[in-house]
């Protein structure tokens, strides 16, 4: 009775260890939680990430079209290592004075001055600082006017951005000198810089 008794004693202390043992399964299930956690801060960057592409489904498609005043916003690369997005706005093509050409001499004869007025805004915050942009005129036949004319005039002053041109929101004015023969006419700005804008521009119409 002795050796029976001791037998079912090592039995039950056997059963309570595995017991016990399967007790702590749940207890080791636990620290698992922590390890498959870190799996919903890897989600944020990503949201995160898309929310910073958003503005590209903003950025205005090549080839549109616009009237003097509306607003362009475009993907920019000024020099090897700048880029970033901006808005442009066309706001007055003004046709000049032969006279305004003096300093040209015999090089403008018969070539009326027209000046594309713009403003130009930061849209990401990207460093631009000291950039800056050309526009081109086109014809009444939505063509090139075929005269190629650089630099300024009194009237005509071509802005640069600053040194704080570096923030959403920062703009400056600019002014873009171009020409067309005598008899003819200015009538849209173009902006055709960049993958894509070079084969089809940004348009503003009178």
């Amino acid at each position: 009775m002795k050796h029976v008794r001791t037998t079912a004693l090592l039995a039950a202390v056997a059963t309570a260890l595995l017991l016990s043992a399967c007790g702590e399964e749940p207890g080791q299930a636990a620290p698992a939680a922590p390890t498959s956690a870190p799996a919903a801060p890897t989600s944020e960057p990503s949201e995160s990430s898309t929310a910073a592409a958003a503005p590209a489904g903003d950025v205005t498609e090549p080839g549109t079209e616009l009237k003097l005043g509306e607003r362009a916003v475009v993907p920019f690369k000024y020099g090897t290592t700048k880029s970033g997005t901006i808005a442009i706005t066309v706001t007055a093509i003004e046709q000049g004075a032969n006279a305004d050409l003096a300093k040209y001499g015999d090089k403008a004869k018969g070539i009326t001055p027209y000046y594309l007025r713009a403003t130009v805004e930061n849209v990401d915050g990207a460093d631009l600082a000291y950039s800056s942009i050309s526009l081109r005129a086109l014809g009444a036949d939505g063509k090139s006017t075929g005269v190629i004319i650089t630099g300024s005039t009194d009237r005509c002053k071509s802005g640069t951005a600053g040194k704080d041109f570096t923030s959403a929101g920062a703009k400056f004015e600019t002014c873009t000198l171009q020409g067309a023969r005598e008899g003819a006419t200015v009538e849209a700005a173009t902006f055709d810089k960049g993958d894509g804008y070079d084969k089809s521009p940004v348009v503003w119409k009178n």
